[in-house]
């Protein structure tokens, strides 16, 4: 099986804001612990999650980790990605794509949460 990640965020007008997902994609590309990885979004920003699984599927994934790089879970990570998900299941039935959890309440999320602190405290 050939492993893909398709980074999910909500999107923005402001280009700024849709810029930390390829920021993240390229640090992940880094990594080399899987060999395709697209940045796409809900809405307001190209690509789109139906446009970043077709550039997965295009590079050969017949798996695809679709990764929320959302906060909290709502409606768009608790119903709204697996609207995609069967959707895309359907266009693409020799592909499996699975939806993998938020970065919610992660252990390691206090250390990011304490790491800002003290960045704010100007330690």
């Amino acid at each position: 099986m050939t492993q893909a990640v398709l980074l999910i965020a909500h999107g923005s007008r402001r280009q700024e804001a849709n810029q930390d997902l390829v920021e993240i994609a390229s640090l992940l590309r880094d990594r080399r612990e899987y060999p395709i990885i697209e940045p796409s979004y809900l809405e307001l920003a190209d690509p789109t999650i139906p446009e970043g699984a077709r550039l997965c599927v295009e590079q050969g994934a017949t798996e695809v980790f679709m990764l929320p790089y959302f906060l909290s879970a709502g409606a768009h990570v608790t119903s709204d990605l697996e609207d995609f998900r069967q959707e895309l299941s359907s266009s693409y039935p020799g592909v499996t794509f699975k939806v993998c959890p938020h970065l919610g309440l992660h252990p390691l999320m206090i250390e990011i949460v304490l790491a800002r602190l003290r960045e704010g405290a100007g330690q």
